[in-house]
């Protein structure tokens, strides 16, 4: 069967909302397909071109940000915050570890999440399950659960608003590397981490003294006072993601304009499945995630079908196997890919498999497993002389206490105090730079050892 953008719908599907109306479902459709897409077809092409670098061992992949965007805390603060948070992250890997850093944000589209059940009981009481504000809504009552196409149209409204903020905030003086002091978040002002994020800063600030004595400043490099941060999230609403699927006039290749890079979960790549399909036609780098039970093989016919010209910088495979199952299932997975030559890019994702409820019923992560299985995956990409290319963050530049542990030392006791998302727990921007200065040390160990 030929591609085209609703050829999905020929294929089995998971994880898709029933929607009642199917001429209101149609009505909306025909109107985002109508839209100005969210990214263009030449910046996707720029993105392929670094994450052929990061797949090559030439630079590394940081990808982070909310677990689910929401309607209701959309706000300019919110998208700043994250922005901070990644430039600080970014910085620390860069100049601590030697390398450049492609930053792709979880953000202007990720408001779609897989659900482990159709259904959601409380006090006796049985509803659907919150797929995401771009489906249905949050709140626990029939009528808010209830699947509205019409959120589509808002998803993609405040995505618009989200992606002009950042390009003016990248191109506007905020990402200026003399401005590295303020980078600092409002709550980032106690402990070690931000003694060590100072003394940075500061040593940023004289290499940049230097460099302007010699006549290199901000006024005339351009690499100085700006930067690209990209989007991406998960392709699970395929309905809206067939609507932002353009043809580019200058390639005549089909894209989908709804993000940079998108990515498919582990509950939805299915080889024969509509997701699979999908993103087989796009000509966007795509992200799959790979939790413990996948095996080599499944990930050789996820490249055939996806990347079957074996094209460097298109496939991103994200490992998802929890701390505590990685050291088994990787090591072999790695051993045999190596032997069919892939173009892949490795990267990590510490969180989706270490998650965990409490007690009093909070789901959580603990965030010594999280940096156990990011230092696993680099000691074991090591091992097998594999490149440890990138890693995949749920997080936020909020002050929330959502996983245990780290520099702020967040209890099962104190997860109450901020406990803030509507899906999965987040990092907040301590323990994201915590982890940040960790990856930083094992790519400045892998820098020596080359030289």
């Amino acid at each position: 069967m030929q591609w085209n953008r609703e050829s999905w719908q020929n294929f089995n599907i998971l994880q898709q909302p029933i929607y009642e109306n199917s001429d209101k479902l149609q009505s909306c459709k025909n109107q985002l397909k109508k839209l100005p897409p969210l990214v263009f077809a030449g910046e996707v092409r720029a993105l392929k071109d670094e994450l052929k670098s990061a797949t090559l061992g030439k630079s590394f992949l940081l990808q982070g940000g909310d677990c689910a965007e929401s309607f209701s805390n959309f706000s300019a603060n919110n998208i700043r915050d994250m922005f901070k948070l990644m430039l600080q992250m970014a910085i620390i890997l860069t100049f601590a570890g030697g390398v450049p850093v492609v930053k792709i944000g979880r953000i202007a589209g990720q408001f779609a999440k897989p659900r482990s059940s159709d259904f959601e009981e409380i006090d006796g009481v049985e509803l659907p399950s919150y797929r995401g504000d771009i489906i249905n809504g949050f709140e626990f009552t029939k009528e808010a659960r209830k699947p509205d196409p019409n959120r589509m149209i808002e998803a993609y409204n405040q995505s618009t608003s989200t992606l002009n903020l950042l390009r003016a905030f990248s191109r506007g003086g905020l990402a200026d590397l003399h401005e590295v002091h303020k980078w600092n978040l409002g709550f980032l002002k106690r402990g070690e981490l931000a003694k060590k994020f100072q003394n940075l800063a500061n040593e940023i600030t004289r290499t940049l003294n230097f460099m302007e004595a010699c006549g290199i400043n901000s006024a005339n490099t351009q690499n100085l006072r700006e930067t690209v941060l990209y989007t991406s999230h998960e392709a699970l609403l395929l309905h809206y993601e067939e609507c932002l699927t353009r043809i580019d006039s200058l390639t005549g290749d089909p894209y989908d304009c709804s993000a940079h890079m998108l990515w498919i979960g582990e509950r939805t790549r299915g080889i024969n499945d509509a997701h699979v399909n999908f993103i087989s036609g796009i000509k966007n780098p795509v992200g799959i995630k790979i939790g413990p039970n996948g095996t080599a093989s499944e990930i050789l016919a996820l490249c055939d079908k996806i990347n079957p010209n074996n094209e460097i910088g298109k496939m991103n495979i994200i490992i998802r196997m929890g701390a505590d199952k990685i050291g088994d299932r990787l090591p072999k997975i790695l051993r045999e890919l190596k032997k069919e030559n892939r173009a892949i890019l490795f990267s990590i994702d510490p969180m989706h498999g270490n998650t965990i409820k409490t007690a009093n019923n909070y789901k959580t992560r603990k965030f010594n497993q999280i940096l156990s299985e990011v230092k696993s995956f680099f000691e074991i990409c090591e091992a097998e002389s594999v490149y440890a290319g990138g890693i995949h963050l749920e997080m936020t530049g909020l002050d929330v206490t959502e996983c245990t542990g780290g520099a702020f030392n967040v209890t099962e006791e104190t997860l109450k105090k901020r406990y803030e998302t509507q899906c999965d727990p987040r990092l907040n921007a301590d323990q994201a730079l915590e982890l940040a200065f960790l990856i930083a040390d094992n790519l400045k160990k892998r820098v020596i050892k080359e030289q």
